[in-house]
This record gives C-alpha cells, structure tokens and sequence, in this order.
C-alpha cells in the first residue's frame, strides 16, 4: 500500500516580517488595490472611548451593601453546602454499618449530669 504526503509548495513556506503595531504602518498592496493607513489623531489606547455618560450619580454606598449581600449568601451557601456533604458522609457511613449486619451502629449520645 502506497503512502500518500501532501503536495506542499514554496507559499505555504513563507516568512512574515512582523510589524509593531505602534510604528506607522505603510501601504499595503492587497490584491490589484492598495489599501491606505487612516491619518488622523491617534486614538487613546485605554477604555475611555468605550464610556458613556451616566445618568446619576455611581452610589457607592449601595454597591457596598450589595457586595456585601452577595458576599454573606455565598458564605451561607457553602457553609450548607459542607454541612449537606458532611450529613450524606455520615448517612452513608451508618448505612454501610447497616448493611455489614452490625447492630451497633448508630451514635448514642448521654446528657452530661
């Protein structure tokens, strides 16, 4: 049985100069057009053209207390998360002792006089 290769030629074997973009970028000649660099000013490199004026006022004192809501009922959550986990560990432990035939499983607790 013949191995096949692929059929490879010179253009899938090019080397591209790489170009900073900071540095000004010269025409490029795409296709039968030549495609021109926009000359204008230079736009800010940050987030600031993204923002839009607000409304109202930013209300720090209500982003707290909702930072902190969400803070509390995730707290809540994983605390009854690990007691629903602990809970299942010992139903199984006691379930294991039961099945085994053993009779003494199952914790008898005595008050303290």
């Amino acid at each position: 049985m013949k191995s096949q290769r692929p059929i490879t030629s010179d253009d899938e074997h090019r080397v591209l100069q790489f170009r900073p973009r900071t540095s000004p970028s010269p025409v490029v000649h795409r296709g039968g057009g030549i495609v021109q660099p926009l000359h204008g000013a230079p736009e800010p490199l940050d987030l600031s053209r993204y923002e839009q004026p607000r409304a109202e006022p930013d209300d720090f004192r209500h982003r707290m207390l909702a930072n902190i809501a969400a803070l509390a009922f995730t707290i809540a959550l994983t605390a009854i998360g690990i007691w629903l986990a602990v809970s299942i560990a010992d139903l199984r432990r006691t379930q294991d002792c039961v099945l085994m035939g053993r009779r003494d499983c199952v914790r008898i607790t005595t008050p303290h006089i």
